[in-house]
C-alpha cells in the first residue's frame, strides 16, 4: 500500500542513535555504523523521530510499504517497555489525529486492563478526541496551531521598559565567532530561536551575565557548522558552561542532541544543562546532561 514512512538518508546519518529512543514503535535501530529502518510494519510514519535528528537525516516519505499495525507494535514493542512508553506512545498518536490507531492502542490496553488506561481516561476527559492538525511535511507536532491565551487574559501594562541583557552581536550560529573575545571564558546559552518570543523572562531567568547562540534545529541547514562552533567555544573559547534551552516539541530535541555531542566530542569537559520551555511560556524543566 502507499502510505507514509521514514526514509533515512544514509550519507548523512553518523549513526549516532539519538533518534532511536523516539521511536517508542521500535522501526529504527543503529546497525553497521547506520540508523536503520528495520520494518515498515512497526513504522507509523508520524516523524516523532525526525526532530532529533542532528544531521538532517530523516524524512518522511510517501512510498510502497506494508501497512502499520498497531496492535501488533503495542503488544511486541510498546508494552515491554514500560508504562510512561505507553503513555507517550499514545500521546503521539493522538497528537497526530492517528484515531484509528489510537482506538487499536485503547482496545490492547483494555484486553489486557493496563494500568496507563487510568491516565489516558483522565487526558481523554480534558478532550474528547484526539486533537487533529494537518500533518506537517517534515512529521513534527511541534507545527500544531494552538490558542491557549484569550484576549481577556491580556498582561498588565509595563510599567517601563525591560532590560536586554544582550552583550554582543551577532547572535545567529552562523554568524557568530567563537574567537570573538566575550566569548572567552563565559557562561555560554545556546537558544533555540523561539524560546525568547515563548518565556516572557528570558532575558532576566536565562541570558543574564551569559553570552548568545541562537539556531533553529528544524529549519536550519548546515549544522555540521553549529557543531564545529560549539566544540571551538568549549575547546578554544574555553566556555565555563552550556546552557540548551529548547521548546517542549520533539523537533527541539535536536537541539540537545547537537550540544551533547559537541560536549562528547571536545577536548575540553564542561558541564551541559537543559532548560525546557513550554509552549505557554513556563520553564517545565531544568536539568544537567
Amino acid at each position: 500500500m502507499l502510505r507514509e514512512v521514514i526514509q533515512i538518508d544514509e550519507e548523512k546519518c553518523n549513526g549516532c542513535g539519538l533518534c532511536v529512543p523516539d521511536c517508542h514503535e521500535g522501526a529504527l535501530q543503529v546497525i553497521d555504523g547506520k540508523v536503520r529502518l528495520i520494518s515498515d510494519l512497526f513504522c507509523d510514519g508520524l516523524g516523532a523521530c525526525v526532530g532529533v535528528c542532528p544531521q538532517d537525516a530523516l524524512t518522511v516519505v510517501k512510498r510502497e510499504a506494508e501497512a502499520y499495525d498497531e496492535a501488533k507494535t503495542m503488544r511486541e514493542r510498546i508494552l515491554p517497555k514500560g508504562e510512561n512508553t505507553v503513555l507517550a506512545h499514545m500521546r503521539h498518536l493522538k497528537e497526530h489525529g492517528a484515531d484509528e490507531f489510537y482506538r487499536q492502542g485503547i482496545e490492547v490496553l483494555k484486553e489486557l486492563d493496563h494500568p496507563a488506561l487510568a491516565k489516558l481516561e483522565e487526558s481523554r476527559s480534558e478532550a474528547a478526541q484526539p486533537t487533529r492538525h494537518a500533518h506537517h511535511p517534515g512529521g513534527c507536532p511541534g507545527s500544531l496551531a494552538r490558542s491557549f491565551k484569550s484576549p481577556a487574559q491580556a498582561a498588565p501594562a509595563s510599567t517601563g521598559p525591560t532590560q536586554s541583557e544582550l552583550g554582543h552581536w551577532p547572535v545567529q550560529m552562523h554568524l557568530l565567532n567563537p574567537a570573538s573575545p566575550h566569548f572567552k571564558g563565559s557562561d555560554f546559552v545556546l537558544a533555540a530561536d523561539c524560546t525568547a518570543f515563548a518565556l516572557g523572562g528570558f532575558h532576566s531567568e536565562v541570558l543574564k551575565s551569559k553570552t548568545l547562540g541562537i539556531a533553529c534545529p528544524k529549519l536550519d541547514q548546515g549544522q555540521q557548522v553549529y557543531l564545529d562552533k560549539i566544540i571551538a567555544l568549549i575547546d578554544e573559547a574555553k566556555i565555563n558552561t552550556l546552557t540548551v534551552v529548547i521548546m517542549q516539541v520533539p523537533c527541539c530535541g535536536g537541539l540537545s542532541a547537537l550540544a551533547r555531542s559537541a560536549a562528547e566530542q571536545a577536548a575540553r569537559k564542561v558541564p551541559v544543562k537543559q532548560v525546557i520551555v513550554s509552549i505557554q511560556g513556563e520553564i517545565l524543566e531544568e536539568s544537567w546532561l
